[in-house]
């Protein structure tokens, strides 16, 4: 370990984070909302911490390990939670809001606790949306370009378990040149989401605000209704074109833009995969809705589809009061987001690629014991996957199962029914955001300590649990 070289990289972080709390600052000037001090003074204290952190780390040289590679993806994200819930504190909200608000934004979850979006400043509201954004990229820099070099994070089971499109290939040769491209990628979709949000109705704050939210597969807006504020299908249409896009994987796009080779969106495996099962998950929802027809709640054709893209990308928006669909329908898209989207995308969930392999793996195993002595490799596609690599993503699996349960039974503790429970938890765990009961539409209800409980889902599962698991264990703080 090396603390004073980690120190050094978090100042540097620090500070450029500071940086980001010009923008709200800017919104606050244009709609004087009043809240421009609490973000005046929230730039000048982690400012000073990150000045303070690079003056004690001077003329340090970054040898940075392996070890500290895994403590520096988890305090990225802690870190940058913590210094981004200080505006949240000091326009009122209580310490452990402000931390679940801002945990929420920085891992892209979507869940909030507040309830009233329309009573505040601008700024705030840009805010959160910007969290959002952030760790979208964050996330996608850190999963592609950071991990695999690292070695964390599965770095040796990345090399199977990305797309198809990446194969055991990088992006780029140099950590700098990927992450601009995806920087580029990024901003990109965010442009250019904003600018047709903007030409289909929307206000230039508001298309920008939900731009960034929507590539970042987030599911804030500034508006308690969400997207069905607008009651716009053009802006619906829009909205689930980019949730898509998003939670494909960056490589692919990169493929498609700077190789040229747009034909790797159809050859890639998991790809098909994650389609076919959106599909196939809206195809059942609209069975069950037409079967059960008769139920005055039954949600219509326009919003099952939304809600089944929205859901399954683990984005979180809606166009109208999911609470009140038949259960059976909810409880399929909170499923569907168990699985969640593309590895190398900004959604959450256990990842297509994972569930591609176990699928395939218990397939084997089945004929296996139908043809004993057959000699039957593990393909996803036309590409050979090690055993090992299927073993791991069973033991991630049931790390994740043992995860749920035991954040379950904790949430239950705390007095939260069975149903707002276990919503909660997947929701939180999977980064989607609103979940079924009391928590479909925002966590304001619910005590601190679940709130605690489920920030910490929140983190574990943008993480995808072992890289946060493994700072958790004795024998790794060991010499």
């Amino acid at each position: 370990m090396n603390p004073k070289s980690i120190l050094n990289l978090f100042s540097i972080l620090i500070l450029l984070f500071s940086l980001s709390f010009i923008f709200p600052i800017i919104i606050s000037f244009v709609y004087d909302d009043g809240a421009m001090a609490l973000f005046i003074k929230t730039l000048v204290s982690i400012s000073m911490v990150g000045f303070v952190g690079l003056y004690i780390t001077r003329n340090i040289e970054s040898d940075l390990s392996q070890k500290d590679g895994f403590v520096i993806i988890v305090m990225f994200w802690i870190v940058l939670s913590l210094a981004g819930s200080i505006p949240f504190y000091l326009s009122g909200m209580s310490p452990i809001d402000s931390v679940f608000e801002s945990m929420s934004g920085i891992t892209t979850t979507g869940a909030t606790v507040i309830s009233s979006l329309g009573e505040l400043p601008e700024s705030i509201l840009f805010y959160r949306q910007l969290l959002q954004w952030m760790g979208g990229m964050g996330l996608i820099v850190l999963a592609i370009a950071v991990m695999p070099l690292l070695g964390i994070g599965g770095g040796q089971i990345y090399k199977t378990e990305v797309p198809g499109a990446m194969g055991e290939q990088r992006l780029t040769p140099r950590i700098k040149e990927t992450a601009q491209a995806l920087w580029l990628i990024y901003f990109g979709l965010t442009c250019i989401c904003g600018f047709l949000y903007y030409l289909n109705g929307m206000s230039v704050f508001d298309a920008i605000s939900h731009a960034m939210s929507t590539v970042a597969i987030g599911g804030f807006s500034t508006h308690d209704e969400s997207i069905g504020y607008f009651n716009s299908l053009s802006i619906e249409l829009i909205c689930m074109l980019f949730m898509l896009m998003s939670s494909f994987s960056f490589a692919l796009h990169y493929f498609a833009l700077y190789k040229k080779k747009p034909l790797k969106y159809i050859f890639d495996p998991e790809f098909r995969f994650f389609v076919s099962f959106m599909i196939i998950i809206f195809i059942i929802a609209l069975l069950i809705s037409i079967f059960i027809s008769g139920d005055n709640n039954s949600p219509s054709f326009r919003e099952l589809a939304f809600h089944t893209v929205s859901t399954v990308t683990t984005t979180g928006f809606s166009i109208g009061n999911s609470s009140s669909w038949p259960f059976s329908i909810s409880f399929l898209l909170l499923i569907g987001a168990f699985i969640g989207a593309c590895s190398g995308s900004v959604g959450g969930g256990i990842k297509s690629w994972r569930i591609m392999i176990m699928l395939n793996h218990a397939y084997k195993n089945i004929m296996k014991i139908i043809h004993p002595n057959s000699v039957i490799s593990l393909k996803i596609g036309s590409k050979s996957v090690d055993d090992n690599v299927a073993t791991s993503v069973w033991g991630f699996f049931s790390i994740y199962v043992i995860s749920f349960v035991i954040l379950l039974l904790a949430i239950l503790v705390s007095g939260l029914d069975l149903e707002s429970a276990f919503s909660a938890v997947g929701a939180c765990l999977n980064n989607l955001g609103p979940g079924l009961g009391i928590v479909s539409e925002n966590y304001a209800s619910i005590n601190s300590f679940s709130k605690g409980v489920l920030a910490f889902a929140m983190l574990l599962g943008r993480l995808e649990i072992f890289t946060l698991l493994v700072i958790l264990t004795p024998m790794f703080w060991a010499k």
